[in-house]
């Protein structure tokens, strides 16, 4: 297989951050209550995931093995810095709603376990993509966690989407359950595990169907096989 497309199937399905290596997970469960905080925080950590694993990349013949560690995370944190300061400056609503959470994508497990694993370990280009894709596989459990959350717990979907694009985009929100008085839990904490649960359950469901499918089809095809003619 490719390589690079081999790092991609990684990082959105076989290795899923979310899902899979279950990383991550104070964000993923904290800030999933609707689909715009889970876009936001998603898209801030792949940047940082891209990049960093690009810088850790380019120095990582040049930094000594016992030094490796705080290098990598003097690295992070620049970078998440850049991040926060952005984020405060042009999307200040959006900023405040996700909090604390910006800057916590320092110690994201996710972020140092990719420049520990792979990042230090291949060239610049791979190093990158891998962060990119793990980023973007993680943003995708994020938005599908914080679309189910949201449309069981208010009916609606992009709500808040105006914190990034200003009042306009109030009419931007999906109303996709008129007049539907919310299910409290479902964007709680509590609505957090169950959904992640569930996407979890599903992910397994169906990689389980995938395999059985091609044992099937391998028995079905030594099965077809002509019989060997003695000698």
């Amino acid at each position: 297989m490719n390589p690079y497309r081999e790092i991609m199937i990684n990082g959105l399905w076989k290795q899923n951050p979310g899902v899979v290596q279950l990383l991550g997970l104070c964000p993923l469960l904290a800030i999933s209550n609707n689909v715009v905080n889970a876009i936001g925080l998603g898209l801030a950590t792949s940047i940082v995931m891209s990049l960093s694993n690009g810088a850790v990349s380019s120095i990582r013949n040049h930094v000594s093995n016992e030094i490796r560690i705080p290098v990598f995370i003097l690295v992070i944190a620049s970078l998440v810095t850049v991040i926060d300061l952005a984020m405060n400056a042009f999307i200040h609503p959006l900023y405040l709603v996700l909090g604390i959470f910006v800057p916590l994508i320092v110690t994201n497990c996710i972020v140092l376990a990719r420049t520990e694993a792979f990042a230090a370990k291949n060239p610049v280009l791979p190093a990158m993509l891998d962060g990119l894709m793990m980023g973007i596989g993680l943003t995708g459990v994020l938005t599908l966690l914080g679309a189910i959350r949201e449309l069981i717990g208010k009916g609606t979907l992009l709500s808040g989407i105006d914190l990034a694009f200003g009042d306009s985009a109030k009419t931007w929100v999906l109303h996709v359950i008129p007049d539907y008085h919310g299910f409290l839990i479902a964007i709680l904490p509590p609505g957090a595990f169950f959904g992640l649960g569930l996407l979890i359950a599903l992910r397994n469901k169906w990689d389980l169907h995938s395999k059985n499918k091609l044992t099937k089809l391998a028995s079905t095809e030594d099965e077809n096989k002509p019989a060997a003619i003695p000698a």
